[in-house]
């Protein structure tokens, strides 16, 4: 197994682990190493109270991000959004409320465990324009073009392949799509090393792109109108940002 396949495991053995955690009634977390950290940059906080009424415990529970990406993504009503690493599914059923009933709400994830939490909370929310795919969010499993906005919640940080998950998502979205994400980034200056001293893999810190090279991933992928604004500190020299682009209405 690959240095990349092995991290690859470790991430899905951490978040199927926090999923049969909450479906055990529990809570999951996310973050650098310590719960002090976690509970004050990650998790169902980052939502407003309104937000999560009437939506199923479990998924409030199970939510890991570093953001609230359905608060910028600026969703409208008959969209078709996509959640990447959709978790819980959480940001999905938040979504599917915005997008209303002539809407689609997808999430994508790469966990079964995740996936039937996921599942659950949908039958218990009662939503009927929600679908959970499952998959990387290195190989999306729908068409290109189709799309009107993705999100992702905390998630592009732990790809291994970070330019297939920006190429991937410009190829799913329709021309003048969106993204608003919600990610982990690290200040220019620091190294990779100085980043993994930060937190681990799993914990969304050693694997965050610094600003400079998240902006060019997007360029590069053909995204434009990037923006990456920090909304608050993780580690030192490391921040919960909201990562903002567009697909050209013409693409070359």
């Amino acid at each position: 197994m690959s240095e990349s396949e092995e991290l690859r495991e470790t991430v899905r053995r951490r978040y199927a682990a926090a999923a049969a955690q909450v479906a055990e009634g529990g809570t999951g977390c996310c973050g650098p190493g310590t719960v002090e950290v976690a509970e004050e940059g990650f998790g169902s906080a980052l939502y407003r109270a309104e937000q999560r009424e009437d939506l199923p415990p479990e998924a409030v529970a199970a939510s890991l991000g570093c953001g609230n990406p359905t608060a910028v993504a600026e969703l409208r009503e008959g969209e078709h959004v996509l959640d990447l690493g959709s978790g819980g599914g959480i940001d999905v059923l938040l979504s599917a409320r915005r997008v209303g009933p002539t809407g689609k709400a997808y999430g994508l994830d790469m966990t079964e465990e995740m996936l039937a939490l996921a599942l659950a909370n949908k039958a218990k929310s009662g939503a009927d324009n929600v679908e959970f795919l499952k998959g990387s969010i290195e190989a999306i499993p729908l068409p290109a073009n189709t799309i009107d906005a993705v999100i992702s919640n905390c998630v592009v940080n732990l790809s291994t392949d970070k330019p297939a998950v920006f190429a991937e998502t410009f190829r799913v979205l329709r021309p003048g799509g969106r993204i608003g994400i919600a990610d982990i980034v690290a200040d220019n200056h620091l190294t990779a090393a100085q980043r993994a001293e930060r937190g681990d893999y799993t914990g969304c810190i050693a694997g965050a792109l610094s600003v400079a090279e998240y902006q060019r991933g997007l360029e590069t992928a053909g995204f434009t109108g990037i923006r990456i604004t920090p909304s608050h500190p993780v580690a030192d020299g490391m921040h919960s940002a909201i990562v903002r682009a567009t697909k050209p209405t013409a693409v070359p």
